[in-house]
């Protein structure tokens, strides 16, 4: 794989590392704010539009790879990386299923995919352990889950990761709008994500609710092909 089998202990950088996942065209405020002071944002898949890397690379220096949902676009980003960051051994790719069988040379193995975060360990058989790693998704909230990402911390005596929620307002449309305007607001909703625009940006255009757009975007995002009408039915209308 290119990288030789290393014990990480002690380090002689400090830095502060975003790990994010899942974004899907959503910037919410509260990553950005996070993220302020990071050395370094690593982002796993399912971006959405390059205005989400354009905001990031106003924050920090990006890596990130290319997701499912990251198509044309998103040509030139990779499938997979492997970096090196204060001493630690890192690779990257969307999905699990598409990780190499042998892990043994990397700290840290992170993916994202499933919106769930997840933090485990595993160890070789000369002793290496490699952190598997999943952010989660810090983009629409998808279901009962968690808005999270992760920070690596790494200083003289060693490194952490640590797993950050996001408060978010709950997904409700808004109070007293019949499903004929509903069915509307989502035909443009979803018109101007194809075109690259972010939660924020079509809410404020149109003034409408952050929440319910942040909810339309993301059943369109999380379900390929759904029709307005297949969108209304999944939020019970």
């Amino acid at each position: 794989m290119g990288l030789r089998p290393e014990i990480f202990k002690k380090s002689e950088v400090n830095m502060r590392i975003g790990m994010i996942s899942d974004t899907h065209n959503l910037l919410r405020p509260e990553v950005k704010e996070k993220l302020q002071g990071v050395d370094c944002i690593l982002h796993c898949g399912d971006i959405g539009s390059r205005m989400v890397l354009d905001e990031l690379e106003k924050i920090a220096p990006v890596k990130a790879v290319r997701g499912n949902v990251d198509k044309e676009w998103a040509e030139g980003i990779p499938g997979h990386l492997e970096l090196e960051l204060g001493g630690l051994f890192i690779y990257m790719t969307h999905k699990k299923k598409d990780l190499p069988k042998d892990l043994s040379s990397y700290d840290i193995v992170m993916t994202g995919h499933s919106h769930q975060y997840v933090s485990t360990w595993m160890e070789a058989a000369d002793g290496h352990r490699t952190l598997l790693l999943n952010p989660g998704s810090c983009g629409p909230k998808r279901f009962y889950q968690a808005v999270t990402m992760a920070m690596l911390t790494i200083d003289e005596d060693g490194w952490n990761v640590k797993r950050i929620e996001i408060p978010h307002a709950p997904m409700e449309i808004v109070p007293g709008t019949d499903s004929t305007d509903v069915r509307a607001i989502i035909e443009i909703v979803v018109s101007e994500t194809k075109k690259g625009r972010t939660v924020e940006t079509i809410a404020r255009k149109h003034k409408w609710n952050n929440a319910l757009v942040e909810q339309i975007v993301r059943l369109y995002v999380t379900h390929p092909g759904v029709t307005a009408d297949g969108i209304m039915t999944k939020m019970g209308l």
